[in-house]
Order: structure tokens, then sequence, then C-alpha cells
């Protein structure tokens, strides 16, 4: 098991090795869709002492939990990991990635596979903002709950990740329209995550997500070719 996790921490932080120059991440003058699309990288390194407030982490997760779900149950969950001595305890975990303790903030991003029991709550405020009768509120929750309550936790819980990946990017295009960085993290020991954190047994852990100032700028792009991507009609 040692072995193991030496080699995927010499995985996981070979990119440190890299020569990313003393080039800062760029600063966008414009939070147009379009280019905080196209400037959005993922940062590594930090500035330790850039310290983000309640108050912004709040203002971009209003933001990401914009993003769509299925049939609207929002299973999305954030753990906030801002303390220093809790980042520290993230660590090891998350293989010894620096950029755990030197952002400002780890936000570990959760899907609950138990979402559909809020559907009723849910469904209530249409009913009561006058876009949708009793009627069908109570067959469309109904279905909601014979459907997902149903599924395997296999389902259940790919349903979670889709949604889990739907906010996490959103989360990331906000913070680059705020002028913030951030890396997603998947290569970290979910197990030991969910015991170390007391995560309650439904939220599934989709991955984690590093948010403060960079001090160094992630790759240049290098992305497929559309024809290579692409395939219209039929394969």
């Amino acid at each position: 098991m040692t072995n193991v996790k030496s080699e995927r921490e010499e995985y996981l932080n070979k990119v440190n090795e890299i020569d990313f120059g003393n080039e800062a991440p760029k600063e966008i003058d414009s939070t147009d869709f379009f280019t905080v699309v196209k400037e959005r990288r993922s940062v590594r390194h930090y500035d330790p002492s850039y310290q983000m407030t309640d108050n912004e982490i709040k203002e971009l997760l209003e933001i990401a939990i914009q993003a769509p779900s299925s049939s609207n149950l929002q299973p999305w969950r954030f753990l906030v990991i801002k303390d220093q001595d809790t980042k520290q305890k993230l660590l090891p975990i998350a293989n010894n990635q620096q950029q755990v303790v030197d952002a400002s903030v780890v936000i570990a991003v959760l899907g609950d596979i138990k979402a559909y029991k809020n559907a009723d709550r849910i469904y209530d405020e249409l009913v009561e903002k006058g876009m949708m009768t009793q009627e069908v509120k109570d067959f469309y929750v109904g279905s909601i709950v014979k459907n997902y309550g149903n599924f395997p936790e296999e389902v259940a819980t790919k349903v979670a990740m889709i949604d889990g990946g739907l906010v996490s990017m959103q989360l990331m295009l906000a913070a680059k329209a705020k002028g913030l960085d951030t890396v997603p993290m998947g290569g970290f020991d979910q197990a030991k995550f969910v015991e170390a954190f007391n995560v309650p047994e439904n939220f599934k852990p989709v991955m984690l997500i590093s948010v403060g100032k960079g001090v160094k700028a992630g790759f240049e792009k290098v992305r497929l070719t559309l024809d290579e991507v692409v395939t219209w009609e039929k394969y």
C-alpha cells in the first residue's frame, strides 16, 4: 500500500518539476463568458498569504449552484475547508499536493445519492410561485421518489457525479471571473476522506477544488482538434 501511495504522490506532484517560469496567471480585463472560459487554467501554485473571506466563498457557491441538475434535485453538497490546520489534515489524504495547503480554500464537492428526498420541498416552491399546480406537483414528485428512490446505488452515484461535475465547472468559471484561480483534484483517497471528515454515507465525493490567488500560470491549453473529437449523426 505504501508503494502504491508513493507512486500516486509522485505522479500527482511530478508537475511541480515543470518550469512554469515566473509568469502569473493572466489577469482578465473582461468577465465576458468566452474570455473567462478561454483564460481558465488549472493552477497549482498559489499565494499562501492570500485569504478569501467567507462572503467571497459564499458568493462563488451561490453562482455555482445555479447549475442544472437531474430533475432539479440539486444533489451537490460542499465541504468548505479553509482553516489551515484542517487543510494540513487533508494534505496526506490528497497525496500531499501542495495546492491543498497553499490555496485560500479547498472545496470538497459531494453528491447526495438521496437527494430525491428533497423533491417535495423543491417543487412546493414552484406551486407557491404559481408555476405548477398542486396536482402536477404531486404527480411529478411521486414519480421522482418512485424512480430515484429505487435506483441501485451505482446508478444513483452516477447521476450525482454528473451533477457534481456540472456544479464544479460552474464554480471554477465563477472563480476565474472573480480574478481567482482553481484546480480540480480527483487524486485523493476517497475512503480516508470520508472517514477523516465524517462525511455522511449518502454523500459521495466528486472532487476537491483548490481556490485562491495563483502565482504561476497553469499549462498552456493543449486540446485535440474538433475533427478528432466530434462525429456527426452516427458512428
